[in-house]
């Protein structure tokens, strides 16, 4: 088991910046894969960047490209998502969520943190 809790949310406004923070406990051994997740109101969940937790590859949204990096610490097992140049549209509630398996399945949710962007 494999259990994550996310910060770093909160209210900004447009341009402004924010880092989330994912921190992973239990199981952390044989991570395939993190990733960033994100709900706007009224929308359907869609990720927003992934990484391998071996290599650092990534992936991002075309939504993000150039705005929002992921990254992450191996020794901490932490995952991060700076997120610059903050658009309205951007207001959703960030998840984190982990690939044990590798099936490209993410096993393993967080609760999730609020983000606001205002004008």
């Amino acid at each position: 088991q494999v259990e994550l809790v996310e910060s770093g949310g909160g209210l900004v406004h447009t341009g402004g910046s924010l880092r989330l923070s994912c921190a992973a406990s239990g199981r952390t051994n044989n991570m395939y894969a993190m990733g960033w997740f994100r709900q706007p109101p009224g929308k359907e969940r869609e990720i927003v960047a992934a990484i391998s937790w071996s290599s650092g590859s990534t992936y991002y949204a075309d939504s993000v490209k150039g705005r929002f990096t992921i990254s992450r610490d191996n020794a901490k097992n932490t995952l991060y998502l700076q997120m610059n140049s903050l658009k309205l549209a951007d207001t959703a509630v960030y998840y984190c969520a982990a690939d044990q398996s590798g099936s490209s399945v993410y096993e393993y949710w967080g609760q999730g943190t609020q983000v606001t962007v205002s004008s």
